[in-house]
């Protein structure tokens, strides 16, 4: 291995550990709460040296994001991959969702936080796109999902597939928002838990995709 080799390797290793340190402030501490301080902190680096790798925190955080976004990605194309019809491959797809929410809480949460952050214009152009890229991905199996419920009858042919895919994956986002920000009161005020909504949630949206 060369010495260019041997560097370039030295500072992805660096890197990958930056943001491995970024995710333990801002996961215990919030987005909000956390400075570059802690993180150069928690990676046992020098102010100078994280601002090196990273130019602010949005920047890391677009970096966690990047991570949450391929973890979807691919409880995505595993929900589907034992599915026959199009409408059971949607279907699976928004319990893919519903499964990222339970067992990735933290990638959740930075994801859903990335919906509604407006964030720095100077931020990396490139790790924009490189985050806006794994998220179209994971739109296209959901277009995918319903093209192929159209072609193989069990989805209405009526329905444009990008335009539904966008619904849903809007709907099934405002839904989680909903019960991580108001679970609380939906149980105090109209005696609905979580369970009860998501499943209303999935046998409408059912509903209102298959072929009559």
């Amino acid at each position: 291995m060369g010495t260019a080799e041997r560097r370039e390797r030295e500072k992805l290793r660096r890197r990958t550990d930056i943001v491995d340190a970024a995710e333990n402030v801002f996961f215990s501490k919030g987005f909000e709460n956390s400075t570059m301080d802690d993180v150069a902190s928690e990676a046992e680096l020098s102010k100078g040296t994280l601002y090196l790798y990273f130019k602010s925190k949005e920047e890391l955080y677009l970096e966690i994001v990047h991570r949450a976004t391929k973890i979807l990605s691919g409880l995505f194309l595993e929900a589907v991959k034992n599915k026959t019809t199009g409408l059971e491959k949607t279907k699976a797809i928004g319990e893919g969702f519903i499964k990222f929410n339970k067992e990735y809480p933290n990638y959740h949460n930075a994801f859903l936080y990335h919906q509604t952050k407006q964030y720095d214009e100077k931020l990396s152009a490139d790790l924009e796109s490189s985050v806006f890229g794994v998220k179209r991905q994971s739109m296209e199996i959901f277009v995918d999902a319903i093209k192929s419920g159209i072609k193989d009858g069990s989805i209405r042919e009526t329905l444009d597939p990008v335009k539904t895919a966008v619904l849903l994956w809007g709907e099934t986002t405002g839904i989680l928002m909903l019960i991580k920000f108001k679970g609380k009161l939906l149980r105090q005020n109209l005696n609905l838990s979580e369970e009860e909504l998501i499943s209303y949630f999935f046998e409408f949206t059912y509903q209102a995709l298959k072929t009559n």
